[in-house]
């Protein structure tokens, strides 16, 4: 089925954006769109200026400040201005505008305690600066009264840009043996799946609100490099994440329940599948 509508998309350049991107372009969907240099989504006039002119009926929220560690000091502003304040800026564009919204959130809206899976509805309870503005980055949305699916994420992997992929390849090309945190779980989510997703919600005019979307089946960090890795000759160990100490906090288990997604009749394929699907493994 081939959309009517226009999007607009900002973060083209990042890991989503530019799947959006691709995925816009190959199903003959008018779009345009924006990356830092083209659009500072912190500035509201610049952001009304850009929707009015291109008056999309969709907006795909996809820049972010996603330097988790660095949020917590030297980028702290930056991340507060793009994830929090763009955020809004975006929001209250589309609804001024009558346009659609799809912002991307975090499963580290979480403080990781739960020992289930969280729900849509769970009390949210951000620990570390990214956590926390990208919360904000929520209730601005909700408050600006926009039509909006706001979609929590988990542990971004694609063709794109720099992810854990890539980086385990790279260090196995380098290392014979690596260390891998065995102690955080959650649930890998391929872009593609992401951006897939992201459209079916606007197609079949699902139910505005916050859903979460990542593949199906959970993993540790380890488990997850053990799948990239099986057919390298590398030796990976398990460690804790007291061996590895990292300025922002992170959640000990932060899987997100499909089930709400799934019961749109979305199909979620597992993170096994989506990385072999991807073909990363295969590039370097």
């Amino acid at each position: 089925m081939i959309s009517i509508m226009k999007y607009l998309i900002t973060g083209a350049n990042g890991q989503l954006g530019q799947e959006l991107h691709e995925l816009l372009e190959r199903s003959g969907i008018d779009f345009v769109a924006y990356d830092a240099k083209t659009l500072d989504i912190t500035n509201r006039q610049l952001v009304f200026e850009a929707v009015q002119a291109q008056r999309p009926d969709v907006i795909l929220d996809a820049a972010a400040y996603t330097k988790v560690d660095l949020a917590e000091d030297q980028g702290k502003d930056l991340n507060w201005a793009v994830n929090r304040d763009g955020t809004k800026n975006l929001a209250q564009a589309a609804k001024n505008f009558q346009a659609k919204l799809v912002y991307i959130s975090t499963d580290y809206v979480f403080d990781g305690t739960k020992t289930g899976d969280y729900l849509e509805t769970d009390q949210t309870a951000a620990k570390n600066e990214y956590g926390k503005a990208k919360l904000a980055g929520e209730e601005a949305v909700l408050a600006s009264g926009a039509a909006a699916y706001i979609i929590r994420t988990s542990w971004v992997f694609g063709q794109y840009g720099k992810n854990f992929v890539y980086t385990m390849l790279k260090l196995a090309q380098a290392h014979p043996q690596l260390s891998v945190v065995n102690d955080q779980i959650g649930r890998p989510t391929w872009t593609k799946t992401l951006a897939e997703f992201i459209l079916y919600l606007v197609d079949h005019d699902a139910a505005y609100g916050i859903y979460n979307l990542s593949n199906d089946h959970t993993a540790s960090w380890f488990d997850f490099a053990k799948e990239i890795l099986k057919d390298k000759q590398v030796d990976i160990r398990p460690v804790s994440s007291d061996q590895f100490p990292q300025k922002a906090y992170r959640p000990r288990h932060s899987v997100l329940s499909l089930a709400k997604s799934k019961a749109t009749g979305f199909v979620i394929p597992t993170w096994q599948e989506a990385l072999k699907m991807s073909g990363m493994i295969d590039k370097l």
